[in-house]
């Protein structure tokens, strides 16, 4: 039996998430042909670039999961959380379209979102810490549009078929592996970083001679669906920290809709999921939009990250005054 089947309840609002998805890719695959979609169309509330996708994304995402049991609709393109179904017993919290500054490049690109128990009231719902998530799931737009999905017991992934329209189980139970040896960070912001993630890092570049004894490979997609779809599928961490840029204190990525749902489908895959130190998941947050320093992937390695946190200042000095991403 695939692991963790739809509960009857939140059939509706996958099924019509799929259908909304399909459409989405199609967009995606005639972007250039029949429209503008990386057209810029304005600011989001947390200060970020709206392409034309991004809104065309949300909208019917909205009016497609009107009577399918969602009663509030957080959506990182909304200001506020939007009342669907006065009746609903469910909120969702999504990115519509993750990545869409990779529009224009033919990068993977996507839509992440979480659902919950609904409360009384929107921010009732969401503002509470990620373990209440009854179900968590992304789309990836790429050379194969799939849909990666957990209910609380296993990770499965279903791709879809474009002969005859339907999501199609491929994977029952996705595994992170143990073995990898990338790494994945926006390696132009290292003189931002704070001193532990340097330390990490310059310790990966290193090396064979290095402390980790071995050889490690950099990647960095700018588009969080693809860098997660990769280490489900194959390993490896993924690291955006804080650092000392007026704005990115705590990181970019917003915890409702991005590394919440990320975090439980890691989990759920056997990998782990901090702000650096501490589970994201066990984490709450006071306003919406709110984001967190995000490091996920194959547990070893992201409890490697959280103990070169707990190091001394002393050690982390020494460590950082050693070696350097840019030094010979």
């Amino acid at each position: 039996m695939p692991a963790g089947r739809c509960p009857e309840d939140l059939t509706p609002a996958i099924d019509a998430m799929c259908k909304v998805a399909k459409d989405v890719a199609r967009l995606i695959a005639l972007g250039g042909i029949e429209s503008k979609l990386a057209e810029a169309v304005g600011d989001n509330f947390g200060g970020d670039q709206q392409k034309a996708l991004d809104v065309i994304a949300d909208d019917a995402f909205a009016e497609a999961l009107q009577g399918t049991g969602v009663r509030w609709y957080a959506s990182e393109e909304q200001d506020v959380v939007v009342e669907i179904d006065t009746d609903g017993t469910l909120g969702l919290a999504i990115d519509p379209l993750d990545g869409s500054s990779n529009i224009d490049c033919n990068v993977s690109i996507g839509t992440i979102w979480g659902i919950s128990p609904a409360a009384e009231s929107g921010e009732e719902t969401f503002l509470v810490a990620g373990k209440n998530l009854r179900a968590a799931g992304y789309f990836i737009y790429g050379p194969q549009t799939a849909l990666v999905v957990t209910f609380g017991d296993g990770v499965m992934e279903f791709i879809l078929d474009p002969r005859d329209g339907l999501f199609k189980l491929v994977n029952e139970r996705m595994m992170i592996r143990e073995d990898s040896v990338e790494f994945a960070i926006n390696a132009s912001n290292y003189r931002h970083w704070p001193k532990p993630v340097r330390a990490y890092v310059d310790d990966c570049i290193a090396g064979t001679e290095g402390p980790r004894e071995r050889n490690f490979n950099m990647r960095w997609v700018a588009s969080l669906v693809a860098e997660t779809h990769r280490i489900i599928s194959r390993g490896g961490i993924f690291l955006y920290p804080g650092d000392d840029r007026k704005g990115y204190e705590q990181g970019r990525l917003r915890m409702i809709y991005e590394c919440a749902p990320i975090a439980m489908l890691v989990e759920q895959a056997g990998g782990r999921a901090t702000n650096g130190l501490d589970r994201i998941l066990d984490r709450s947050v006071t306003e919406l939009h709110a984001r967190t320093p995000f490091v996920f992937g194959t547990a070893d390695k992201v409890d490697r990250v959280a103990a070169y946190h707990d190091l001394p200042e002393q050690e982390v000095s020494a460590l950082f005054g050693s070696r350097g991403l840019f030094r010979v």
